[in-house]
């Protein structure tokens, strides 16, 4: 049996304001575009981290995908990549610790990356706690199975052997289930 734990993600206003947000700090947006990007991809930080410009890939739709491997599984996983962090990738590869390297992206240690999205989260008066793999949970609510993506899906995405995973990432919040019975009311009249 799995326990219940209750996961923090950030519903689409929460999203939409991190993502429309100014800062005066070069530290805070460049951690808030990584935080997107997570967002947007599913990828926990170490993968993040460590992402290469070969894991950029066409994938069978003819679309870039990321092809790569979970750092703390080694499960493979092959995510489509989404506009929102396609354009992010786009602002980074001229970026200076990234251009003469394998990176795509800048990403700060683990313990800063938090550090800034604590202040980030205090800044925006969100009042959640933030940490890295807040993303990853959002990516699965929100971004994903909020917008009518099955949970086999986001399984596939995320990297994880077993459905009963992924449900505890991806919990179902209000809109889905509200939008699934609608559907479910017109099908039955």
């Amino acid at each position: 049996m799995i326990d219940k734990v209750d996961m923090i993600y950030l519903n689409k206003q929460d999203l939409s304001k991190l993502k429309n947000a100014t800062f005066n700090k070069v530290t805070h947006t460049t951690t808030r575009d990584i935080f997107v990007f997570a967002c947007y991809t599913g990828l926990a930080f170490a993968d993040t981290k460590s992402l290469k410009k070969d894991n950029l890939q066409i994938g069978i739709d003819g679309k870039k995908w990321i092809y790569t491997r979970r750092l703390k599984t080694n499960t493979q996983v092959r995510i489509p990549l989404l506009n929102e962090a396609e354009i992010i990738l786009d602002f980074y590869k001229n970026h200076p610790r990234v251009i003469n390297s394998d990176l795509l992206l800048p990403v700060y240690s683990n313990q800063k990356i938090n550090q800034y999205l604590k202040e980030i989260a205090i800044k925006l008066k969100i009042k959640k706690k933030l940490s890295f793999h807040t993303a990853r949970h959002t990516f699965a609510t929100t971004v994903t199975l909020a917008n009518g993506v099955p949970i086999e899906t986001v399984s596939k995405i995320l990297g994880h052997h077993k459905i009963a995973t992924t449900q505890i990432y991806a919990r179902v919040i209000d809109s889905k289930i509200s939008n699934d019975i609608d559907v479910l009311r017109e099908k039955l009249g």
